[in-house]
């Protein structure tokens, strides 16, 4: 399983973008699908996960209610919609796959990584 993300750039704070995260390879639609943050000198954070059917979801505390992860499988796309955008959320990105289809926090439970999107928020 190969992962490609994208979306990432520059925008002020209180703007919007839409992380896209693109899989190849077969069993998509069995995976759940996580996205994570590392800002610089910072461990890697759990940011949102999406099981794999979309039906259930789950949020880190600083992004709820302003972040949504879906998915289209037949698109074998998960998607990261971030609104409300503050500087504290300048990292690179990157979503990875958890191979059971269940939502996991934990990233050493994911198994295949993306190479990462920055995005940068300015104040």
């Amino acid at each position: 399983v190969q992962l490609q993300a994208s979306g990432g750039g520059l925008v002020q704070a209180g703007g919007s973008l839409r992380l896209s995260c693109a899989a190849s390879g077969q069993f998509f639609s069995s995976y759940a699908v996580g996205w994570f943050r590392q800002a610089p000198g910072k461990e890697r954070e759990f940011v949102a996960a999406i099981n794999w059917s979309g039906g259930s979801t789950y949020y880190a505390d600083s992004v709820k209610g302003r972040f949504t992860i879906s998915r289209d499988n037949a698109k074998t796309t998960v998607y990261l919609q971030m609104n409300s955008l503050k500087p504290e959320d300048t990292a690179v990105y990157y979503c990875a796959i958890e191979l059971t289809g269940s939502i996991r926090s934990d990233p050493n439970r994911y198994k295949y990584w993306g190479q990462g999107t920055l995005v940068t928020v300015s104040s």
